[in-house]
């Protein structure tokens, strides 16, 4: 049932799907070639996936919004907590997509020093993106599509400008900020992934309980 509804996410996105693989190839390449410092992979990706996410999610949004989607799905033998988990795993599954193409871009882009990712830079940005949506689903699903487009689409507008000059400027800081947690080293590098998990289910436990209790 859960992938019938991802699926009809896809359908509904599909006009903009094409662009935004091309994207999340090109994307990584020219942004690590604007940014001039370390740890431009990681940025590059991170911007460029939290870009193909937001995009994606907002057309399907908008495109559910118009034609009362969630309230035609509910008439459906989809359930509500059906409705909202897929809204999680759609996320997640552009992310892996995003990761995949991202390789592709490394391998494309290597001469210009632009490299693959290790697991906890690819927890990191799932983590970053996690608070994202974690936030973004359950107000959406509270206060619907249209009440909550502009203030995350300043967001991300912004981030391309922002993000690059805080990391900047927290490298130049010298800052050292490190949690010695009792746990092996390897457990360590998975950490931001679970965390990660973690938050996505939390959010999806309110956003069902939200969508449980709307009027549609």
């Amino acid at each position: 049932m859960l992938f019938h509804l991802v699926k009809k996410d896809f359908i509904l996105a599909k006009k903009y799907l094409l662009f935004m693989l091309i994207f999340a190839v090109v994307g990584p390449v020219f942004t690590y070639s604007r940014l001039g410092f370390s740890n431009g992979s990681f940025t590059s990706f991170l911007i460029t996936s939290l870009f193909v996410e937001y995009i994606l999610f907002n057309m399907v949004s908008m495109q559910e919004d118009k034609c009362r989607g969630s309230a035609l799905l509910c008439t459906t033998p989809h359930t509500r907590n059906g409705v909202i988990k897929a809204k999680y795993l759609f996320v997640l599954v552009i992310f892996i997509g995003c990761f995949l193409l991202f390789n592709l871009a490394a391998a494309i882009g290597s001469s210009t020093g632009l490299a693959r990712l290790n697991i906890y830079n690819i927890g990191i940005a799932l983590l970053i993106i996690s608070v994202f949506f974690g936030i973004l689903i359950p107000i959406q699903t509270k206060f619907g599509y249209e009440k909550t487009k502009y203030i995350f689409f300043i967001l991300i507008f912004l981030t391309p400008f922002i993000l690059p000059t805080i990391i900047e400027w927290y490298q130049s800081m010298n800052f050292n900020i490190k949690f010695h947690l009792p746990l092996p080293q390897t457990l360590m590098v998975w950490m931001p992934l679970v965390i990660s998990i973690f938050i996505l289910l939390i959010s999806m436990i309110i956003s069902i309980k939200i969508f449980s209790k709307k009027n549609l």
